[in-house]
């Protein structure tokens, strides 16, 4: 007997995050999109090096916020048979996506600043500190609008956007810092070494939203899930002989799954084992687990089977033995 759930009073307050979500993403996909463009030019015209890392780390910006509105869009497409959790994965794949676009940024400003260390050119260095100055309120707006709007918590879609943000907002910092150090005291090499500093930025959160979406790609544990107390707690529950072949992953963020064997006295009647399922369910949807398939097995028939992993190879020859185990 195999039961299902899905958290239903979640899902309304889902969606509810969802709209907020998308609205202030599209607010500050705006904000950033038209900065960039001003800052990409400026940086351009002073000829700072600091201004266009900080103008191409806006644009990784404004990329992560489009794709994030795409996937936002793709990811509350319908159901359907041929994918069955629709499209909510295609989140975790923009998240990827960011972070291999912001680390292939910061390597190449990386390249421009060793040039630049060696032959400082001149910069405008007014023009510089205007821009960036503004970039700074641009970004402590944007800063705010995200977290005053929308889940930077646990979505982790809305969480590598604000990443952007905030390391932008650094640059930033990083930029007016050099353009000062320019004017009163005539250091032409702080230009190239505010953009190492944004390069290392960029380079650290495109590391770590590219770490955290490959592990939900590779249906890895979530990350604020204890493997080990989850199933101690399905154990404690009355009625419950064992659990083994846990699978717990993530379908896109604040969605986890979790599908096991649990193990009951054969001679219980199907009434009295739904109840022993439903009180495994209300306990993980209070562990943030919403998305449950639990299989009862008897205690008679599985005595032998105590691990908690399933041990099934991806062989073909080994396949079959899946109904045994």
């Amino acid at each position: 007997m195999s039961v299902n759930n899905h958290g239903h009073d979640h899902g309304h307050n889902h969606k509810h995050v969802h709209t907020n979500n998308k609205k202030v993403l599209l607010i500050s996909f705006i904000i950033i999109t038209v900065y960039m463009i001003i800052e990409a030019v400026g940086g351009v015209i002073t000829n700072s090096l600091a201004l266009l890392s900080d103008a191409g780390h806006m644009l990784s910006d404004s990329i992560a916020l489009g794709v994030a509105l795409l996937a936002f869009t793709f990811g509350s497409k319908a159901v359907n048979t041929g994918k069955t959790y629709g499209y909510r994965r295609f989140e975790i794949l923009a998240a990827a996506l960011n972070g291999v676009t912001l680390i292939g940024i910061s390597l190449y400003i990386f390249y421009e600043a060793i040039e630049r260390f060696m032959n400082p050119p001149e910069v405008a260095t007014f023009g510089m500190l205007i821009i960036s100055t503004i970039g700074l309120l641009i970004n402590l707006l944007v800063a705010w609008i995200m977290m005053r709007g929308s889940d930077t918590k646990e979505n982790l879609n809305m969480r590598s956007a604000y990443l952007h943000v905030l390391s932008d907002m650094l640059g930033s910092v990083g930029a007016i810092a050099a353009a000062l150090m320019m004017m009163f005291f005539g250091l032409g090499w702080a230009d190239p070494l505010a953009s190492v500093v944004v390069a290392g930025l960029v380079l650290r959160s495109g590391y770590f939203v590219t770490k955290s979406s490959l592990h939900v790609l590779m249906e890895g544990t979530p990350e604020n899930v204890d493997m080990n107390e989850i199933v101690n707690s399905i154990r404690r529950i009355d009625g419950v002989k064992g659990v083994h072949d846990v699978h717990i992953w993530s379908i896109t963020s604040s969605m986890n799954a979790l599908t096991a064997h649990v193990v009951v006295n054969g001679e219980k009647s199907i009434y009295e084992t739904e109840v022993i399922l439903k009180k495994i369910k209300h306990m993980l949807e209070h562990k943030e687990i919403w998305h449950v398939t639990l299989q009862v097995m008897s205690s008679e028939r599985h005595a032998h089977d105590s691990s908690i992993l399933c041990t099934v190879k991806a062989d073909v020859t080994d396949a079959h033995a899946h109904h045994h185990h």
